[in-house]
């Protein structure tokens, strides 16, 4: 029966692309669950048809659901990566299931961002004492540091003392696939990291040596950090909806439109290939747009003309 079958390989599969493959923890989290919710519905098809159906109709149907759900190509699109890998795994254990899966195509949304005054503002013009929180000195060094890092939220509540060189002014980041790099920050970020080290970081009796903290001394979630960043976007004059992505997307953004080298960005950023990073190109393309619109003089020209 096909279904036993496969079944049986699904843990040694998991097992395989935490340990082997070394994907992120959230690929990992995504597999498991895209694997879990195909594999209840194919046993719960095989109940309702009394038949054994293959794991190729079964997958046409379950796709043919998602259809009708309406789920996102995105999600779509992931879940055919995971049974392409699937696929591949139990090939090589010498079960043949000749799957057939084809990607959809899926639009890139262009990141969007906050403004280098925006940026500024939440930072330098918003005093701690204006946030409505216990720890305002934690909440502003971390927005400090995702924006001169430009990291992932879930590599920031990684992020120990002993990876931090205060004079090199570099860290040691773990990030998607547990691949390391180390990126920068500046004077600023230092300042408010060691002003957060002496006056609010929690110390607890366990040696955590997590930077960013809770009042227990456990690091932070990354529903904590987006919940500080729904704080921070309330005192913009412009009404944005902020995220820890967001300002990651601001850094990378910021960074290519003052010239830094589109290779040099996809490093400090840990993408794995460069069509990551080039998205972002799109972006500056449009300012340099706007830009060229504003003070191009045929353009000045025409405006003088008009009035």
């Amino acid at each position: 029966m096909q279904y036993l079958q496969a079944l049986e390989k699904k843990e040694a599969f998991l097992v395989y692309v935490q340990i082997e493959r070394n994907l992120s923890d959230n690929t990992y989290k995504s597999y498991g669950s895209d694997l879990h919710q195909f594999f209840t519905f194919w046993k719960n098809h095989n109940d309702e048809t009394k038949k054994n159906v293959t794991i190729k109709t079964a997958l046409e149907h379950f796709f043919v659901q998602h259809y009708y759900k309406k789920t996102q190509k995105a999600s779509i699109a992931r879940k055919i990566s995971c049974f392409t890998s699937f696929e591949r795994f139990v090939k090589s254990q010498g079960i043949a299931l000749d799957l057939q899966l084809t990607r959809p195509k899926v639009e890139r949304k262009l990141p969007t961002y906050l403004t280098v005054q925006e940026i500024f503002h939440l930072l330098d013009v918003v005093k701690d004492s204006d946030l409505p929180s216990h720890r305002p000195i934690r909440d502003k060094a971390i927005f400090e540091v995702l924006y001169a890092t430009g990291i992932r939220c879930a590599e920031l509540t990684q992020i120990r003392l002993e990876h931090i060189n205060f004079e090199e002014k570099t860290i040691l980041i773990m990030g998607k696939g547990k691949k390391q790099r180390y990126v920068l920050f500046g004077e600023k970020a230092k300042a408010r990291i060691l002003h957060y080290i002496k006056a609010e970081r929690f110390v607890n009796d366990r040696g955590n040596s997590i930077l960013f903290v809770n009042p227990q001394g456990e690091s932070l979630t990354n529903r904590t950090i987006q919940m500080i960043f729904t704080m921070f976007s309330k005192f913009l004059t412009v009404k944005k909806h902020l995220t820890p992505h967001k300002i990651r997307h601001s850094f990378a953004t910021h960074l290519l439109n003052a010239g830094l080298d589109l290779r040099a960005l996809q490093e400090l950023l840990g993408h794995s290939c460069l069509s990551s990073t080039e998205k972002y190109t799109h972006v500056t393309t449009q300012d340099l747009q706007n830009m060229y619109n504003k003070i191009h003089p045929i353009n000045t020209m025409l405006s003088m003309l008009d009035s």
